[in-house]
């Protein structure tokens, strides 16, 4: 019995962050323009964290850009300003999506 909980407690603790970030990107309307793993409006969080990977100020640029919108780096399409989040929200975002791989 507690292997089963040990392992069931594990599994949650491990799976928890992804499924908490992804929430707040759902809560946060970002999934509307954007999935994990395909291009709808804007591009897809995994594409974004291939982009990013290795940059040193990536993750500053992006929770400006969350917060602040921006255009022209995936094309034409402008990504309007969120005013709905704030910044440590913005950052748990940019975080989770820079270690989509």
């Amino acid at each position: 019995m507690n292997r089963i909980l040990f392992s069931l407690a594990t599994t949650i603790a491990l799976a928890t962050p992804a499924m908490a970030d992804q929430a707040l990107a759902n809560s946060k309307n970002c999934m509307a323009c954007h999935t994990v793993d395909k291009k709808v409006l804007g591009p897809a969080f995994k594409d974004v964290a291939r982009k990013y990977a290795g940059q040193k100020d990536a993750s500053a640029q992006l929770v400006i850009k969350v917060m602040k919108g921006g255009s022209g780096v995936w094309g034409t399409t402008r990504m309007p300003a969120n005013t709905q989040v704030n910044e440590a929200e913005a950052r748990k975002l940019v975080d989770w999506i820079l270690s989509l791989k």
